[in-house]
């Protein structure tokens, strides 16, 4: 369903010059999986989900959802997922309903299928007791389930999640995990972005370690730890990070001198 090829993406900066954000990546994901893009803050993820959304364009590589190319047949990939960004920006003058409602017509659901949905959706993410509250009285994670809910109501077959659960409390937590879990069992194809190994180890069937741009191993988790003979994915990872940092320095040195 999702196939990425040495997908890269450059920055331009004054500065430093041309900045690599992410360096030639390859997965693919396939329907009724999850695969977790794992990596700290500014490894890649969010521009990698980017591109995917097709809310940037690669500079070079390529990806496809469902067959679609996303620079060639952009449109026709957006139809088809549903994109939740890092931030959830909610309109602080709708109501939780009328904002589901608002991009459940975007996407062209009929009005019939449309109300279906939301009742549906309003039930299972157990947001009835705030349909009608504005976005500017919302809290965090009612916020979050509104923007899990616009993200999912036109029912697409590819969702993609970046860092869904940041800022929030551990109940809304894993609420908002067990909804991503359950999509799965539906069978969706699911991208998520973490940096938060627990949910790394608890939700994704496959697991790309994603750091400076780069993907340093990918696997199920038991291919990881066996491959890397290493039985905790937190020391796994750490390990993955400073030999990698380790080995740029030394590269450094070398163009140095």
């Amino acid at each position: 369903m999702i196939e990425v090829e040495s997908l890269t993406k450059t920055f331009p900066d004054l500065r430093r010059g041309e900045v690599v954000a992410v360096d030639g990546i390859s997965f693919s994901c396939r329907c009724g999986e999850i695969y977790g893009l794992l990596g700290p803050n500014g490894a890649g993820k969010t521009t990698t989900l980017r591109m995917l959304s097709t809310v940037l364009k690669p500079t070079a590589g390529r990806a496809t959802i469902a067959g679609f190319d996303v620079v060639r047949e952009a449109s026709d990939v957006r139809k088809r997922i549903g994109y939740m960004s890092a931030s959830t920006g909610i309109y602080d003058r709708m109501t939780a309903w009328e904002l589901v409602e608002y991009f459940g017509r975007l996407y062209g659901v009929g009005e019939d299928r449309l109300h279906e949905r939301m009742q549906h959706l309003f039930e299972t993410l157990q947001m009835n007791t705030f349909r009608d509250v504005l976005g500017s009285k919302m809290s965090t994670g009612m916020k979050q389930k509104v923007s899990i809910a616009r993200t999912i109501v036109h029912d697409p077959p590819v969702l993609i999640f970046d860092e869904p659960t940041a800022g929030l409390d551990v109940l809304v937590a894993r609420a908002v995990l067990d909804t991503i879990k359950s999509l799965r069992d539906q069978g969706k194809c699911i991208v998520f972005s973490t940096h938060i190994m627990r949910e790394a180890e608890r939700l994704c069937d496959q697991i790309a370690i994603i750091y400076r741009g780069r993907i340093l191993a990918r696997g199920t988790l038991h291919e990881l730890t066996a491959q890397h003979n290493e039985t905790d994915l937190e020391e796994l990872f750490f390990g993955l990070i400073q030999s990698y940092d380790a080995a740029a320095g030394r590269m450094e040195a070398v163009t140095a001198t």
